[in-house]
């Protein structure tokens, strides 16, 4: 299909920038852990790993529209199960994000963890049944969608980080402090 040929270089460089953030993503959060804090696996099911997905399911949409599909069909199918997949897990992501207690989120942690996902996930899904009618625009709106995803990976992992560096420190010393 000549459809995605013409979005070869626009895959090529957001795969390969998921594929490296996802590597980043791992080196951070193994420093982080050689500090020898106290870990909340809670916290890091809500907040932490999402983003390792986010940004897995940019570099898998990457790989998946360069292959030379012989008509729409198959990878509206796969488009519908990603974002079926991606709705699920954004519902699951809500459920961890209430159950830990290591931080309370704020309506930007809502609006990364959530709402742009979530918005993200339910166009690849729609899209999908969308693209037999106007496979362009649904190229350009799932390309939308898949930089939705990146660009929120992008913001979660350097806010995590943020938080590790400078809010977690202050509130360990504070509950240090207390005790004293």
């Amino acid at each position: 299909m000549n459809e995605f040929a013409e979005w070869d270089s626009f895959y090529l460089i957001i795969g390969g920038a998921a594929g490296a953030l996802i590597g980043l993503q791992f080196v951070v959060l193994t420093l982080i852990a050689e500090r020898g804090r106290v870990r909340s696996p809670e916290a890091g099911r809500a907040f932490s790993t999402p983003t390792v997905l986010h940004f897995s399911v940019v570099l898998f949409l990457a790989a998946f529209i360069r292959v030379p599909w012989p008509s729409i069909t198959p990878p509206s199918i796969i488009g519908a199960i990603v974002g079926a997949g991606g709705v699920a897990y954004i519902i699951k992501t809500v459920r961890e994000i209430r159950a830990q207690s290591v931080y309370r989120p704020v309506f930007e942690d809502w609006l990364f963890h959530v709402i742009l996902p979530l918005a993200a996930y339910l166009a690849l899904f729609v899209l999908a049944f969308l693209a037999k009618w106007d496979v362009r625009s649904s190229l350009f709106a799932g390309a939308a969608a898949t930089l939705v995803l990146l660009f929120t990976g992008i913001h979660n992992a350097w806010d995590a980080v943020t938080w590790h560096v400078f809010e977690e420190p202050q509130q360990s010393h504070k509950k240090r402090k207390g005790r004293e």
